[in-house]
C-alpha cells in the first residue's frame, strides 16, 4: 500500500527533467503535474475518515482500490502534458486512501500494547520507502519505455495490492452515522484552501513569487476560503475538525515538531539531490546512494521500534536529531568534486535519523488522541496530514528559494572579483577557450566563448556555495530543536524528581503523625 501510493507521488519528482523532453514542457510546467497531485491529496483524506466511519471499512477498502487501479490505468493513456495535468489530479484523488490503508494493516497485526510502538514504528518506516524506491528503478524503467513504464510499474503494483483486500479483510469498527450535511460544504472549502495552498507552494519558486501575478490570487483563495471555514467550524456543535482542541498548546507543540522533521528530511529528498544534479549527476549514478538511504531506513525503524517497546521515547528522538545535525553538518562541506560516494556516510545518518524521529512523536499524539475519544482521531490525522503533506510542500519551496537567494548573493560576490585585467582570470579565459580554437579564428568569438565557459563555472561555484549554505542551515535548525528536546527532557525529568521528593515527604510526615498517636 505504501509503495503503491508513494511511487505515485514521488516518480514526477524523480523524473522531472527526463520528463520535460517526454512532454516538450518546461521544469516549471512539468512541477506542476506535483501540484495536481497534490492538489487533492492535501485534503481528501480528512474526508474520507468520516466516510470510513460511516459506511464501514471494507467497502471503503474494496472502492479505494478500484478507483487507484482505474486512475492508473488512465496513465497508460497519456498523450500530452495536458492530458498529463488532468489524470495526475485524478491518481491524487485516488491515492489518498492508501496511505490510511497501509497504516491500518499494519497496526491490525499487532496487539494492542504494541499497536503504539512496534507497528507505529513500522508503519512509519513504510512511509519512508518510496522516495528513495522511486530513484532506484527510475533509471531502468525510462530507458524502456518514459512515462509509460513508469506507470506501467504503478498499475502493476496497484493490481497486486487490488486481491490482497478483498483476500485480507481489515476488522471493520461499528458504523456510526458521521457525515452532516454541512460537512460538505466545509469540505470543500477546506478542499479549496489547501489545494490552493499546496499548488502555491509547488510552484512559486519556479514561476518566483512575487513575478507571477496568479500565485497571489491563489494564496489569496487559500486564506480566505480557510478563514470562511474556521468561521463556520468555530460555531457548528459537530464539526468536521475541532479546531479549538486543533490549535491548542500541545497540539501547536505537535505541529511544530514535525513540520522541523519535514524541513529536515526535505534536505534529503529534495536538497542533497539538487546539489548533484547541479553537477551534472543523474538518477542512474545515484543507485548506490539511495539503496544505503534504503538500508538505513529500514535499520533506523527497527532500533526505533526496539527503543519504543521499552519506552526509550526521548532516547530515540535524541539520536535521531543528533544523527540528523550530524549527516548535515558533514553534506555542508561539499565541492565539485563531491559525488555520490561521499554522500553514503551522511545521508545514511539523516535516513537513520528521520526513520527514528516520527515515531515517538506520532506516538504520543495518537495517545492524546485516543484519550479525548475516537471522534479526535480525525483532528489528529488532520494535524499529521497538514503537517506531513502541506509541510513538505512547503519545505521544500522554502528550501529551494534559499537556495536561489544564496546563489545570488555568492554569484555577486564571485563576479566583483572577476577582471580580465587580473592576470590570473585572463589566464583561466584563455584556457576555457582554447578548446574552441580550431573551430574559431575570430579571436573576439574565441574570447566571448572563454568568458561564457567562465561564467558558467561561477554560477556552478555559487550554486555549490548556496547549497552547503542550506545544508548548514538545517544543521543549525535540527542543533536547536536537539537542544530543545534536550531542556524539555531536563525539565520533565527535574518535576518527576521532584513529585517524587514531595511524594517521600508526605509519607514520612504520615508516618510521623502515626508513631505519635
Amino acid at each position: 500500500m505504501f509503495l503503491t501510493q508513494g511511487l505515485g507521488m514521488n516518480i514526477v519528482t524523480a523524473n522531472i527533467y527526463q520528463l520535460q523532453g517526454t512532454f516538450s514542457a518546461t521544469i516549471a510546467e512539468v512541477a506542476a503535474l506535483s501540484a495536481a497531485y497534490m492538489a487533492p491529496y492535501a485534503s481528501l483524506s480528512l474526508a474520507l475518515f468520516k466516510i470510513r466511519v460511516q459506511y464501514g471499512l471494507r467497502p471503503f477498502a474494496e472502492l479505494s482500490i478500484a478507483a487507484f487501479v482505474l486512475a492508473s490505468c488512465l496513465n497508460l493513456f497519456v498523450t500530452d502534458f495536458h492530458s498529463a495535468l488532468v489524470v495526475r489530479f485524478v491518481s491524487g484523488m485516488a491515492a489518498a486512501p492508501l496511505s490510511s490503508l497501509g497504516f491500518l494493516y499494519i497496526l491490525e497485526a499487532f496487539p494492542v500494547q504494541k499497536k503504539l510502538t512496534v507497528g507505529l514504528s513500522i508503519a512509519l518506516t513504510g512511509t519512508l520507502l518510496a522516495a528513495p524506491v522511486a530513484r532506484i528503478i527510475s533509471p531502468v524503467l525510462m530507458d524502456i519505455d518514459g512515462y509509460q513504464t513508469l506507470y506501467t510499474m504503478e498499475l502493476g503494483l496497484a493490481l497486486l495490492a487490488l486481491p490482497l483486500i478483498f483476500v485480507l479483510p481489515l476488522t471493520a469498527p461499528p458504523r456510526v452515522k458521521a457525515i452532516e450535511r454541512m460537512d460538505v460544504f466545509t469540505y470543500m472549502l477546506l478542499a479549496v484552501g489547501l489545494g490552493s495552498f499546496a499548488v502555491f507552494f509547488t510552484l512559486g519558486r519556479f514561476y518566483w513569487w512575487f513575478e507571477a501575478p496568479w500565485l497571489g490570487i491563489l494564496l489569496a483563495t487559500s486564506i480566505a476560503t480557510l478563514t470562511v471555514f474556521a468561521m463556520i467550524e468555530l460555531r457548528r456543535t459537530n464539526p468536521l475538525l475541532d479546531l479549538r482542541w486543533i490549535f491548542s498548546w500541545q497540539n501547536l507543540h505537535l505541529a511544530a515538531v514535525l513540520i522541523i522533521f519535514r524541513t529536515v528530511t526535505a534536505e534529503q529528498s529534495s536538497t542533497m539531490v539538487g546539489f548533484l544534479q547541479q553537477l551534472g549527476i543523474q538518477n542512474d549514478q545515484m543507485g548506490v546512494l539511495f539503496g544505503y538511504i534504503l538500508l538505513a531506513s529500514l535499520v533506523g525503524g527497527a532500533v526505533c521500534a526496539f527503543l519504543m517497546s521499552r519506552q526509550y521515547l526521548g532516547t530515540a528522538h535524541v539520536i535521531a536529531l543528533a544523527m540528523i545535525a550530524i549527516g548535515a553538518f558533514l553534506d555542508s562541506q561539499s565541492t565539485n568534486l563531491t559525488r555520490p560516494e561521499q554522500f553514503y556516510v551522511s545521508q545514511s545518518m539523516i535516513a537513520f535519523g528521520a526513520a527514528m524521529f516520527l515515531p515517538p512523536v506520532m506516538a504520543r499524539g495518537f495517545a492524546a488522541a485516543i484519550q479525548k475519544g475516537a471522534p479526535y482521531l480525525v483532528n489528529f490525522i488532520a494535524i499529521f496530514l497538514f503537517t506531513q503533506i502541506s509541510g513538505s510542500v512547503i519545505a521544500t519551496g522554502l528550501l529551494g528559494t534559499f537556495v536561489t537567494i544564496r546563489e545570488k548573493f555568492h554569484s555577486n560576490m564571485l563576479v566583483e572579483n572577476i577582471l580580465l585585467a587580473d592576470p590570473d582570470v585572463a589566464q583561466r579565459v584563455a584556457q576555457l577557450s582554447a578548446g574552441y580554437a580550431k573551430a574559431l579564428t575570430d579571436k573576439t568569438l574565441l574570447n566571448a566563448e572563454g568568458l561564457m565557459l567562465l561564467g558558467q563555472q561561477v554560477s556552478r561555484e555559487a550554486y555549490i556555495l548556496a547549497y552547503n549554505d542550506t545544508f548548514l542551515l538545517i544543521g543549525i535548525a535540527t542543533s536547536a530543536a536537539l537542544i530543545g528536546l534536550l531542556i524539555h527532557l531536563s525539565w520533565d525529568s527535574a518535576k518527576a524528581a521532584l513529585a517524587v521528593r514531595r511524594i517521600e515527604k508526605t509519607s514520612k510526615a504520615e508516618a510521623t503523625v502515626q508513631s505519635q498517636v
